[in-house]
């Protein structure tokens, strides 16, 4: 169990400073840009957006790998075992929307409800940042 939530841990500090590289990056960035405010806008929805995804892939990935070389526990339902079943149950659940066609079995319940609550904070960060950025040019 030590193993896991050492494992666990480490995900969620990476994919928040990933995210806050990200959302640093694209607010000294945006401003430089010479153009229409919303199009600055629309750059700053694609840059969490991929962040987004570059994070959502980490949690599939370290699903997948917990799978196939530790004792960790398994997904259950109509998951075959492969990468892209474990990143999209990650989607499902890094988003919170949970479909419930896949299930954490195990250890990895843990992963899976630590992976909800960053996926929600990440998200609801990104929109304050976005209203920040919209706030930021809307008088031009």
């Amino acid at each position: 169990m030590l193993v896991s939530i050492l494992i666990i841990s480490g995900l969620v500090a990476v994919t928040v400073v990933i995210h806050y590289e990200m959302l640093r990056l694209l607010w000294v960035y945006i401003p430089t840009l010479k153009m229409k405010h919303r199009l600055r806008v629309i750059i700053g929805v694609f840059g969490t957006i991929c962040a987004h995804i570059i994070e959502v892939w980490i949690f599939g990935l370290a699903f997948y790998l917990m799978i196939s070389y530790g004792d960790f526990g398994t997904l259950e339902g109509r998951f075959d075992g492969s990468l892209t079943d474990a990143v999209y149950f990650s989607f499902t659940n890094y988003t919170t929307v949970g479909y419930g066609d896949i299930e954490p079995g195990g250890q990895l319940r843990f992963l899976a409800g630590m992976e909800a609550i960053t996926g929600l904070s990440l998200i609801t960060w990104s929109a304050s940042f976005m209203f920040m950025e919209m706030m930021r040019f809307w008088e031009e």
